[in-house]
């Protein structure tokens, strides 16, 4: 992968400026805030950022870049984990921010059609006087465009799915700057290929997102926020697995272990018993949220489980989730100075608590710091790595960690990354997962949708 000539670049970014005057930026601190990651992976600007505010701005980026062979790289909020905004070959940033208008809502069908840079809570924050919300739920104010190109998802994805599930249509600027458009807003379609789910989850490698077409849900009549403490992780791991197996429609069901909650604790004021924890949260009418309460109240005293607590006060429920949505910034925290690697992996649930079980005894074994986190209700969880990135031999216990981690996943019938994506973290990990052959078939995919390879560059595809 390779850098485009200096002249090329030069030819490009000056037909950018005079197409986009102050809105194309060279600064070398807006270059650096676009390649920013919260990984280890080194941060790699791009050479200029564009400010794009409509779909024709994002169509006259790739005509201009596909002249000259420069790269393109989408830019949502950067809250992406595996590198996916970065620039390893150079080129230029189109960042979505501004195209932020929702551009229609059908309360009647339940879905809106919106520009890739509206934010899950400004989308949250418009419908909910309508009785509508996105449920989608990341934890970082991710912008829906990112979120689909990474195919994100979070705490409620054991109710309501991925963002794979969630998205209905999408507009695509392919590489010579025409448009795609991928579906309707019917909720269902046999008419040709699946053009949607090809982009969800591409990372911006097949084209950018102009527009995308979402379902919306209708606000539950009650939401009941729980916590409910374990002696064990495996016996937590195992109340959520008779969970799911006996149909109790959890909305979400978050695991922490006793270093997750120490963190939490620390930092967000809290005074749970610093045993491993889980969070809850059951939608529907009131009567259903009573009932599923005690169903799952039941099934923990099965497992273990201690006093189990549930309320349905927004500020309560407020308190509790805000603390799981800072975990990243509590495990921070225990070590000033170290950097923070987070990284996921997901496995069938009938083999969550071996996984999680062997995760811990490998952090001891090898002296690491890692509180786990996790969506457990769909066998995803995430471990957060505490390592001095300038101590050469703690990098190395850490890097073991994260490659253990990863083949005991897959070892499972799991996957390298539940959520996170490829980005260029965990290209090495692809093949051992999906064979040889459906790389070829990706690559092929790559080579018809963006011959020139300028869409974003050095992501996902193995190299070689």
């Amino acid at each position: 992968m390779k850098r485009p000539e200096p002249q090329a670049l030069a030819s490009a970014v000056e037909a950018l400026a005079a197409r986009f005057g102050n809105r194309l930026i060279t600064s070398q601190a807006v270059r650096e805030q676009h390649a920013h990651t919260t990984t280890w992976l080194p941060t790699q600007p791009p050479d200029a950022v564009v400010m794009a505010q409509e779909t024709a701005d994002i169509q006259d980026v790739v005509r201009i870049c596909a002249k000259h062979g420069v790269p393109v790289i989408a830019f949502g909020t950067g809250t992406s984990l595996e590198g996916q905004v970065n620039a390893p070959a150079g080129g230029i940033c189109i960042d979505l921010r501004d195209m932020n208008r929702i551009l229609e809502v059908h309360a009647e069908d339940l879905d809106c059609v919106i520009q890739p840079g509206v934010t899950r809570k400004a989308l949250n924050e418009h419908l909910r006087d309508q009785g509508l919300f996105f449920p989608i739920d990341p934890g970082a104010d991710a912008s829906l465009g990112g979120m689909t190109a990474t195919r994100a998802s979070g705490t409620n994805a054991v109710r309501y799915g991925t963002m794979r599930e969630n998205v209905l249509a999408l507009k695509v600027v392919r590489g010579d700057g025409e448009i795609i458009t991928t579906g309707t807003r019917a909720k269902k379609s046999a008419a040709g290929y699946d053009l949607t789910h090809l982009f969800v989850g591409a990372e911006g490698t097949l084209g950018i997102i102009s527009e995308l077409t979402i379902k919306l849900r209708g606000i539950p009549e009650t939401i009941a926020a729980a916590a409910c403490s374990f002696e064990t992780v495996r016996g937590a791991c195992q109340a959520t697995i008779l969970a799911i197996q006996t149909g109790i429609p959890l909305a979400r069901i978050e695991l922490l272990n006793a270093e997750q909650v120490r963190a939490c604790n620390a930092y967000s004021k809290l005074t749970l018993p610093e045993t491993p924890l889980l969070l809850l949260e059951f939608h529907g009418s009131e009567v259903e949220v009573a009932e599923q309460s005690r169903n799952f109240g039941e099934i923990a005293k099965e497992c273990g489980g201690g006093d189990f607590t549930w309320t349905t006060k927004p500020e309560d429920r407020t308190k509790l989730w805000q603390a799981r949505h800072d975990a990243y910034w509590s495990v921070k925290a225990l070590r000033p100075g170290a950097g923070v690697v987070a990284t996921d992996v997901c496995v069938p649930i009938s083999r969550l608590a071996d996984c999680v079980t062997e995760t811990e005894e490998d952090l001891k074994r090898l002296n690491l710091l890692s509180p786990i986190v996790g969506h457990v209700g769909d066998g995803n969880f995430h471990c957060s790595l505490v390592c001095d990135v300038d101590n050469k031999e703690e990098m190395a216990r850490g890097e073991e960690f994260m490659h253990r981690l990863v083949e005991r996943a897959q070892s499972m019938g799991g996957t390298c990354t539940g959520e996170h994506g490829i980005g260029q973290g965990k290209q090495k990990y692809l093949k051992a997962e999906l064979g040889p052959e459906a790389i070829d078939a990706m690559r092929a995919l790559k080579q018809a949708l963006d011959p020139q390879n300028i869409f974003n560059p050095g992501k996902i595809m193995p190299v070689g």
